[in-house]
């Protein structure tokens, strides 16, 4: 299988806290891996490193064999990689479509001025409506993302990473506030992607985590602790009891 993603004795400190201790994991292609851990392991700060939006200390992140440890964000979406985070970030004056178009014009390096010729125009907007339709919004493409509801907005921040057409989708929390049909609606949309991209997913749900991973990580206190399919995972001895309350003090932020 081809590692699409890998770190090398990953590092961040805080002010002398040591939020990512020498950390190791990798992504193989077309995988969902979760990563799993106690609150205050380190799982945002590690997306945060992985994406470009902090810097890390030492160590080495690498896409498909190149190295992108100091690489800006905008070059490692350029490469192939994307974030949807916790927190809904959408325009929410905007359409569901303009939201998409403007990721797809963002990505290609279109624009909507009035010299282009209209067949540009044309092929962007035909790409935002494809995308709305793998997420299953194309019926809402002419709603205000302010109008819509929050699971929904939930997917359409989806569509703005997978328009960026990347080969790594970094998904922190994508259940987070969602119950019912909002949550169902959420777990098939992963599932769909299943095969198409990889996926790095961080989510407290553990039901969903079991559902969807091919592989799951544990992080405790900055350090992955096991790696496994779901049924190793959760045999295993150390990550039981660190879910019990054995967990190491002087854990770092999540």
């Amino acid at each position: 299988m081809t590692v699409l993603l890998e770190t090398r004795n990953l590092c961040k400190h805080f002010d002398g806290l040591t939020v990512t201790d020498m950390l190791n994991i990798s992504v193989e292609a077309n995988e969902i891996h979760a990563l799993i851990g106690p609150n205050g392991a380190g799982k945002t700060t590690l997306l945060a490193q992985l994406s470009g939006a902090l810097a890390t200390n030492s160590g080495s992140i690498f896409l498909l064999g190149k190295e992108i440890t100091r690489l800006t964000t905008h070059r490692r979406v350029a490469l192939g990689l994307a974030r949807s985070f916790q927190i809904t970030s959408l325009f929410m004056g905007f359409t569901a479509i303009d939201n998409i178009a403007f990721a797809v014009q963002a990505h290609s390096g279109s624009s909507f001025r009035f010299w282009r010729p209209v067949t540009t125009e044309t092929a962007l907007l035909s790409a935002a409506r494809a995308a709305l339709t793998e997420i299953g919004l194309d019926h809402r493409k002419n709603s205000l993302a302010v109008n819509l509801g929050h699971g929904e907005q939930r997917q359409l921040e989806i569509g703005l990473a997978l328009a960026t057409r990347p080969k790594l989708l970094l998904l922190d929390e994508p259940m987070a506030g969602l119950a019912g049909e909002d949550s169902a609606r959420m777990v098939k949309l992963i599932q769909s992607l299943k095969g198409k991209i990889s996926i790095l997913l961080v989510e407290h749900d553990m039901d969903v985590v079991f559902q969807l991973a091919d592989r799951i990580s544990v992080l405790v206190a900055g350090r992955i602790i096991a790696t496994g399919t779901p049924d190793e995972v959760r045999s295993h001895g150390e990550v039981r009891r660190a879910y019990l309350g054995d967990i190491p003090r002087g854990v770092g932020r999540s």
